[in-house]
């Protein structure tokens, strides 16, 4: 069970994200803090270390001083869902870049070695898909299923290797994912689409269409903090 201060570390945390407040945004005095959660200075004091050592907020001194951001989570928009990470020493967007390369190479590989028992399981994957359409949390681990599925049916060891240590990082440092946009259930509609075509072409063995589909499978990347260093490449899909 968490201590007082890292449930108020946490609550703190989230409600930059919610607020989606950037650098240099004021939370409040330590004191305001302190009335609001209704505990004690020293809790509140452990709170804000915590924090601080995840370089989230600072503290500062004098009449115009107070809790301030520091520096937000590092944001992604990937396809229609928002995501936050805590403590991750790379690049998002590299990530995530290298995750889509491995899932493209893999479902051209899996094209060839799928067995009936793959095919059922990504019938599985999709049917996952679905059922996660209203939960972006859940929906992004069901897509991560659904091409960790597709990476054993590939049968490349050393590759698959590489894409679970991926897979492990994403999910260690991701604190949170929402979906973005007030078309987001329809993108999710088309996306569960995409993906059982994907599922399709890989058990019919037919990489034209496949192609087609990993086509209308690519997704934008969007450094939310500096659109500018984005990679977009085509219409959002996750």
């Amino acid at each position: 069970m968490p201590s007082v201060a890292e449930r108020i570390a946490a609550e703190l945390e989230e409600e930059i994200l919610e607020q989606r407040l950037g650098a240099g945004a004021r939370l409040a005095l330590r004191t305001e803090l302190i009335d609001r959660f209704g505990v004690s200075a020293n809790a509140m004091n452990e709170a804000l270390r915590i924090l601080r050592e995840r370089s989230i907020i600072e503290v500062k001194p004098g009449v115009q001083g107070g809790v301030f951001v520091a520096q937000p989570p590092p944001q992604l928009r990937l396809g229609i869902i928002d995501v936050w990470f805590r403590g991750l020493l790379v690049d998002a967007v590299d990530l995530f870049e290298a995750r889509t390369m491995l899932e493209d190479s893999f479902a051209a590989v899996a094209a060839e070695r799928a067995t009936p028992e793959d095919c059922r399981d990504l019938d599985w994957a999709v049917e996952s898909l679905r059922d996660s359409r209203a939960d972006p949390r859940g929906y992004l681990e069901a897509n991560i299923r659904f091409h960790r599925t597709i990476a054993r049916a590939a049968r490349v060891p050393v590759l698959a290797g590489m894409y679970e240590s991926l897979v492990t990082l994403i999910r260690a440092t991701l604190v949170r994912a929402e979906f973005a946009g007030p078309d987001a259930a329809k993108v999710i509609d088309e996306n569960i689409t995409v993906h059982a075509r994907i599922a399709t072409a890989i058990r019919h063995r037919d990489h034209e269409a496949l192609s087609a589909a990993i086509l209308a499978h690519r997704t934008d990347l969007v450094r939310l903090t500096d659109p500018s260093r984005s990679p977009g490449r085509t219409r959002p899909t996750p």
